[in-house]
């Protein structure tokens, strides 16, 4: 495929709900291009070394399942280009949608455009974090990884919703033991979460410390658990040490959006505003799919779905253009 050719869709990321996205497009026979700003497509599925959660599959890899996925989409005749950043997306006068990669080093033409670059875990950025990620000791998901930790001790950071809820799906459902910090002295989220929060704290063995921070993550010297981690008091001062086997950190997500400022209706954290039910965006001939919109559930499950319906308002569109919403239902997103 040539820079001058017209794809019938142009899917913006190949993660789970791109490539679902790209494998409902090319059955029915669209032209069809997913740009991918990495080396290989899967996103960040390709670092997850067990999924058990994915119908269909007791477990699966990451790598796996982006294979079979992949398979799949180049089958139908789908093309997959790697390194390709898109930077700009733009309607031209003939009306057709063109996205400019790596700062306009390529562009490529489109009747449609389903964005689903995905979004990434806020990190802290401590020491140990990223090596006891790839050991699969620290987290940032409780749906994920919480069966992994059935009778075990861990840590957890953050104070918005999602940490609260997720603190008391871990603690409910698997955990020994939690401790919970938080780096001010009341938790952000909905007051009705936190009361719940402490209600089950002395049933479930939460112990709730505020306000503290994590310094490091120390890992075994084997490098395959963790050793300690060590959390600071921010009143006084005092640095103290646990021992956990888990550490999950729910400190909000950063939507691969930054590209599109100024182009799409976004909120104020940069998820791309869209009808849920249809996942169409402000821009005519634009939709969206997975973890970078509005109220998206965060799951592999429902990115890949995302993807389908995307996929499949594609022909709704093509029928009669004038029949996309002029107007976007206006949602709040939280802290997603």
């Amino acid at each position: 495929m040539s820079e001058n050719d017209v794809c019938d869709v142009i899917i913006v990321g190949a993660g789970p709900a791109g490539l679902a996205a790209g494998l409902y497009a090319a059955r029915d026979r669209y032209r069809t291009l997913l740009l991918d700003k990495n080396g290989l497509p899967g996103g960040q599925i390709m670092l997850t070394e067990a999924i058990e959660n994915y119908p269909g599959y007791e477990h699966i890899t990451g790598f796996e399942l982006i294979e079979h996925m992949k398979t799949q989409v180049l089958n139908f005749g789908a093309e997959i280009r790697t390194n390709q950043t898109v930077t700009g997306l733009s309607r031209r006068d003939d009306g057709l949608l063109e996205l400019a990669c790596n700062g306009g080093e390529t562009k490529f033409l489109a009747k449609a455009v389903i964005l689903s670059p995905g979004s990434d875990y806020r990190r802290l950025d401590v020491p140990g974090e990223d090596q006891m990620r790839q050991a699969t000791r620290v987290s940032y998901c409780a749906t994920c990884d919480g069966a992994f930790f059935r009778d075990k001790e861990v840590l957890v950071i953050g104070g918005g919703n999602t940490a609260v809820e997720d603190t008391i799906y871990l603690a409910t459902r698997f955990t020994k033991k939690i401790t919970m910090i938080h780096r001010r002295t009341e938790f952000r989220a909905q007051q009705v979460l936190v009361e719940e929060l402490h209600n089950i704290a002395s049933q479930h063995n939460i112990d709730i410390k505020l306000p503290y921070v994590l310094q490091r993550i120390v890992p075994s010297n084997n490098g395959d658990r963790i050793d300690h981690v060590e959390i600071k008091n921010l009143d006084t001062g005092a640095v103290e040490r646990l021992a956990v086997d888990g550490v999950f950190v729910f400190v909000g997500m950063v939507p691969n959006t930054q590209f599109l400022k100024g182009t799409l209706k976004m909120n104020d954290a940069g998820f791309i505003a869209c009808d849920c039910t249809t996942l169409k965006t402000s821009m005519p001939g634009v939709f969206v799919a997975g973890d970078c919109r509005q109220r998206a559930a965060m799951q592999l499950a429902t990115a890949c779905a995302d993807g389908v319906v995307a996929a499949m308002m594609l022909k709704e569109y093509y029928r009669d253009p004038s029949t996309w919403p002029s107007t976007m239902a206006e949602e709040g997103v939280g802290e997603r």
